[in-house]
């Protein structure tokens, strides 16, 4: 799939893809996805930027690739062994937060703190504490997720809950989205 990008991936990209491979991680995030996030990343200059689900990080060395040097990102995991993996190879930049905690802890802490680009890639902000996800998000701000199409490390009734999440977004008056059947599934919703 790396053919199909036609820009340079980011170096730390290889490196976090192979320690996540030996660890044996089965949920990174997709090639297309991480490079439509670089790009959207690049259209937040001077932004405060919030992942909800490191992973090993191979999202997160996109997102930094796209942003500039006035922007910041706090990105969270519960998994301090794949949070280690996105420490070892990104944890020198300075813009940004890595975070072990859990994802409903962290949201309920930091109610109060606003930002200007949001990718949900776990439970938290995507099938839980929804509301208080999007409360943070500024007007004219990005809300993204993925794995909107059936993957195949869904767990049974998934396919459901995905179902669920797209029809309580498209309820909402707050959001202007794009659903998009390409990668895993993508939907990016700009806060009205």
């Amino acid at each position: 799939m790396t053919e199909e990008i036609n820009q340079a991936i980011p170096v730390s990209y290889f490196d976090i893809d192979k320690a996540t491979k030996i660890k044996g991680f089965t949920m990174p995030s997709d090639i297309l996805t991480c490079s439509l996030l670089r790009t959207l990343a690049v259209s937040k200059p001077a932004s405060k930027f919030l992942e909800l689900g490191t992973g090993t990080g191979l999202s997160t060395s996109w997102i930094l690739d796209g942003m500039d040097d006035s922007s910041t990102i706090v990105s969270i995991d519960n998994d301090e062994t794949l949070l280690q993996i996105a420490q070892t190879f990104l944890g020198h930049d300075k813009r940004l937060s890595l975070v072990l905690t859990d994802g409903e802890e962290w949201v309920k802490a930091n109610e109060g703190q606003k930002f200007d680009y949001i990718f949900a890639d776990t439970w938290h902000g995507k099938y839980l504490l929804l509301d208080e996800v999007l409360a943070m998000l500024n007007k004219g701000g990005l809300y993204i997720v993925d794995d909107m199409l059936p993957q195949p490390n869904w767990p049974e009734g998934h396919q459901e809950k995905a179902i669920n999440f797209v029809k309580s977004l498209e309820s909402r008056n707050d959001l202007s989205l794009t659903k998009q059947i390409w990668a895993t599934g993508i939907i990016i919703a700009v806060k009205k």
